[in-house]
């Protein structure tokens, strides 16, 4: 019987793509992850090493190909699971409002009720003076915090993350590091696994940080955050946190020295042409 404390458990899980042994990709694996109720877990690798692979399988948008994961999740919890993608993944002919609140729709709460707790979320998000704005009049960091409003409201026990702030600039992807922060340090804390490339973004935000090696990406290290919380953008300041940061990376460099090894030999670009299609991204 399972950890009661567990909330995801991922064992032997890979994946691979293609259709015969020449253009087979191992993308993933063999990935063993345990997440524990309430926990924020960032996830670091190198490109192409299978991270959003890895969370498009717990989302149920790939299959692994071997293993299995395992989300013990309230059975009488109406969206269990939601996700938040890079690209936004917001809808461009629906309003601010709707776009939050679509997810409810669907689920068939009545639309006075969807969009009232929209609001909400569009409130804390700062969102609220752009309820009846459409997408394409707003910001790169605005449409992301659509993004994460929608996911929210729909009141998941797990959130995905899959590098939400990468194209975002430097000092807007800091000020949505700190809004997440706050959010999920006010929220009963949400079980979230977040991939990013940024370490100083898993530290700040993270209780652990999963160390991946190039692909076929595995575990290299599982890192407990040494930083108490409640924690503050301060945090970025101390001394601690800079040499934390150089204790991760001494991990990671050599995974990254790998994976641009492959790049120079003409090897690490091989997905390009047998990899996944867009839906299906193996980072």
């Amino acid at each position: 019987m399972a950890d009661t404390s567990v909330k995801i458990s991922a064992r032997d899980v890979e994946r691979h793509f293609g259709i015969d042994g020449k253009h087979r990709l191992h993308a993933l694996g063999p990935f063993d992850l345990d997440v524990n109720e309430g926990e924020f877990v960032c996830i670091v690798g190198p490109s192409g090493c299978g991270k959003s692979t890895f969370l498009r399988i717990l989302a149920g948008l790939l299959r692994p190909s071997n293993g299995s994961v395992e989300l013990f999740t309230n059975a009488a919890t109406e969206t269990p699971v939601s996700m938040v993608f890079q690209d936004y993944s917001i809808y461009p002919w629906k309003t601010v409002e709707r776009n939050v609140s679509f997810g409810l729709e669907l689920r068939g709460v009545p639309k006075t009720k969807a969009v009232a707790q929209a609001h909400d979320w569009l409130e804390r998000l700062g969102l609220a003076d752009f309820a009846r704005a459409y997408p394409d009049t707003l910001s790169g960091g605005m449409r992301q915090r659509v993004a994460i409003a929608r996911a929210l409201t729909v009141e998941p026990e797990i959130l995905l993350m899959d590098e939400p702030f990468a194209a975002l600039d430097a000092q807007l992807r800091q000020v949505m590091q700190d809004d997440l922060l706050e959010i999920w340090q006010s929220d009963a804390g949400r079980t979230v696994v977040f991939i990013t490339h940024s370490l100083e973004e898993a530290i700040v935000l993270g209780d652990r940080v999963i160390v991946m090696s190039a692909r076929p990406g595995t575990m290299v290290r599982s890192v407990d955050v040494p930083f108490p919380r409640p924690r503050t953008p301060e945090l970025r300041a101390q001394s601690e946190f800079n040499d934390f940061k150089n204790e991760l990376w001494d991990l990671l460099k050599s995974e990254v020295a790998h994976y641009m090894a492959e790049i120079r030999a003409g090897t690490g670009d091989t997905h390009a042409a047998v990899g996944p299609s867009p839906a299906e991204p193996e980072d």
